[in-house]
């Protein structure tokens, strides 16, 4: 997720001194993946590179650099003389955020603002150091004039693709695009929210949709709630790949917005709230309606991975919530078995 940077942004107008953290490398087994960040300031940590002795020692280390400008790279070990028994090794990169914006920064919560999709390059040299913001057609920060066009050019590359957080020696390409799990809810009530709640700490965009008016009191941010007279009609604004959990108040809303679910035929998973009495019933009438049986058999109910069975709405959205990421899940595994690992070996302790 990219909270981080309206988190520096903020901190870097007022004037105060931080220091980002970031997962630089991995090798082996390690809490966060590359990419993962932490914000120091001289009074707190923001976000998590995945705790234990590893965030421990980093953020001492970046409470002594808070006065520095140097950007600096660190190796840790994971194993006992660390208190940890991962076993990899983590790479860890330190930058240190003096008074006022620093441009690329400026440039990159602009870009973010817009939704514009970039890729933060970095190479981490300290004697030929850079820090580019690489749109598909511009490039922006202070390095811009003298950007290196190998950078830029691999920027670009990642950017044309599905982009993920790649190191590559002494260079670490960061895309910051909007995330590609949009997740529809439907019914704004008590598990409605739970279930909401659930997922919006998630790197998704959620549409929650209600018909009552005055349902939605707490909106987090990557959540857009809509009053709709018809809930329905708002399966056709979803994306494709999208994930639906379907809970209104009423059975028949219920199975107008499933049957058109059900028929986009590109959702990656419809999930309706009820018991195994009300999927019989629903599953009749599609079928009444000429729906083909693989069609059908695309409708989860009841929710929730298997094993929990409490009713309560906080339960319910745990077991919901974890549903969508089993399944998400999957189709990862899915594309890594065609594109490997990208996290190349460490070949640097400290330069």
């Amino acid at each position: 997720m990219n909270e981080w940077i309206d988190e520096l942004t903020d901190l870097a107008a007022a004037g105060e001194r931080a220091v980002l953290v970031t997962v630089a490398g991995i090798r082996g087994s390690a809490p966060r993946e590359i990419g993962a960040k932490m914000i120091v300031t001289a009074t707190e940590t923001i976000g998590t590179i995945g705790g234990g002795q590893l965030e421990f020692q980093s953020t001492r280390i970046a409470v002594e650099m808070l006065d520095d400008l140097q950007t600096t790279l660190r190796s840790f070990p994971l194993g006992t003389s660390m208190g940890q028994c991962c076993g990899g090794v983590v790479e860890i990169l330190f930058e240190p955020i003096a008074d006022g914006m620093s441009s690329w920064l400026r440039d990159l919560a602009a870009l973010h603002g817009q939704h514009e999709p970039t890729i933060i390059a970095t190479r981490i040299s300290r004697s030929n150091p850079a820090k580019l913001i690489v749109t598909a057609s511009e490039i922006f920060g202070a390095d811009a004039k003298q950007a290196d066009s190998s950078l830029v050019i691999e920027a670009r590359r990642l950017l044309a693709s599905d982009p993920v957080t790649t190191r590559n020696v002494q260079e670490l390409f960061e895309p910051v695009v909007a995330s590609d799990l949009n997740i529809a809810v439907f019914g704004a009530g008590h598990v409605g929210s739970a279930v909401v709640g659930a997922l919006a700490g998630l790197d998704c965009n959620i549409r929650w949709i209600d018909s009552r008016r005055k349902m939605f009191r707490e909106v987090p941010t990557n959540v857009s709630a809509i009053e709709a007279s018809d809930p329905a009609l708002e399966v056709a604004a979803m994306p494709a790949k999208s994930f639906y959990l379907v809970m209104t108040h009423s059975h028949a809303m219920d199975f107008d917005i499933c049957d058109r679910i059900l028929r986009r035929r590109d959702t990656r998973y419809c999930g309706l709230i009820g018991s195994i009495s009300k999927r019989r019933r629903f599953e009749k009438r599609y079928r009444q309606q000429g729906m083909s049986q693989s069609v059908i058999d695309q409708l989860i109910c009841p929710i929730g991975v298997d094993g929990i069975s409490g009713k309560k709405p906080a339960e319910i959205a745990v077991s919901a919530a974890a549903e969508i990421l089993k399944i998400r899940e999957q189709v990862v595994a899915l594309v890594e078995e065609d594109y490997p690992d990208n996290v190349l070996p460490l070949t640097m302790q400290e330069y």
